[in-house]
């Protein structure tokens, strides 16, 4: 692989991974946001059982499938920077490569879904009695018959696979992606231009990979801290005061805040991103840049073009004369 092409096949399967977790914050805003918000505004869960199992379901499958794809990742950097198989990035093709980007995010879809089918087993409609004449109907996932044993293994859970598991083997990916780095910089002669090149545009992929991350680890901390308290104290009721009640409010409006701040993440560490969102979004001189390239490139193009048909012309008169 020559450095001309280098930093196009680092990046080359990455847009297939966002595309893929764009889709999983795009599900979770237009189909779980709304109905969930309501909880902080009505008394009562009304929207019915139906909605209820598939907006649990809908959140898990987002989650989890925005987690597993910063895992991949990150992953996927670290053997584009680290390169231990160069036969599989330098060799066999884009093709290759892309099926296999292609499998995994289907892959990471069908392993969220199989994580979010306790949602659908358990997913109902609760009912709080306070008195003879008030009671509570709201959407709860785990059902009070199989005991409370299993809503404490089920939030343990959710912590351990979608939060502290995928941190801590990203955690794992950029420690050696940032050994191999400065190591990388310290070992590269000056003359080696394209070299430096190849350093440059993986750091750069590195790092709005690590911005996802970053961002991902942030929003989703309250809320299982919150969760966690709130199943593992056996006093949460005399506990709870005004400190939980904000991180709880908190905890949930980042957790669904989460899939509005990757595009603004991209927006701020992505200058390609940047550049055709300001071109094609906001009509940032896409007019003029087309302009100005169009009357650049014709008298070029028409000259090339009338030379090498003179030239192909002369040629053929000369072996027609022959």
């Amino acid at each position: 692989m020559d450095d001309a092409q280098a930093p196009r096949t680092i990046a080359s399967r990455v847009p297939l991974y966002i595309l893929s977790l764009a889709l999983a914050d795009l599900l979770l805003i237009v189909t779980t946001v709304p109905f969930t918000s309501i909880i902080y505004t009505l008394d009562s869960w009304p929207w019915g059982s139906l909605l209820c199992t598939s907006s649990e379901f809908i959140k898990d499958v987002s989650i989890g499938v925005s987690v597993f794809t910063l895992v991949a990742l990150s992953g996927d950097r670290f053997f584009a920077i680290v390169d231990p198989l160069r036969k599989f990035h330098a060799h066999g093709g884009g093709r290759r490569a892309t099926r296999m980007t292609i499998a995994t995010a289907v892959l990471i879809w069908l392993l969220a879904i199989a994580f979010a089918i306790p949602a659908i087993i358990g997913s109902h409609i609760k009912t709080v009695i306070v008195n003879k004449d008030v009671s509570f109907y709201f959407c709860y996932p785990f059902p009070d018959e199989w005991g409370p044993q299993y809503a404490r293994g089920m939030v343990l859970g959710k912590f351990l696979v979608y939060y502290a598991v995928p941190l801590f083997i990203i955690g794992i990916f950029y420690a050696l992606i940032a050994r191999h780095l400065i190591h990388s910089a310290k070992h590269v002669p000056g003359e080696m231009q394209g070299t430096v090149r190849q350093i440059k545009a993986r750091r750069k992929v590195a790092i709005t990979v690590l911005a996802f991350v970053v961002i991902f680890g942030i929003c989703f901390l309250p809320s299982h801290l919150f969760m966690l308290w709130f199943y593992y104290n056996p006093n949460f009721n005399e506990d709870y005061n005004g400190f939980w009640h904000v991180l709880r409010i908190v905890g949930f409006c980042l957790s669904f805040a989460n899939s509005c701040a990757n595009p603004v993440a991209l927006y701020c560490v992505s200058g390609a991103f940047r550049k055709h969102f300001n071109r094609y979004l906001l009509c940032d001189g896409s007019s003029s840049s087309r302009r100005r390239h169009g009357d650049n490139m014709a008298p070029r193009d028409t000259s090339l073009t009338s030379t090498m048909s003179r030239r192909y012309t002369s040629k053929r008169m000369q072996s027609l004369r022959m």
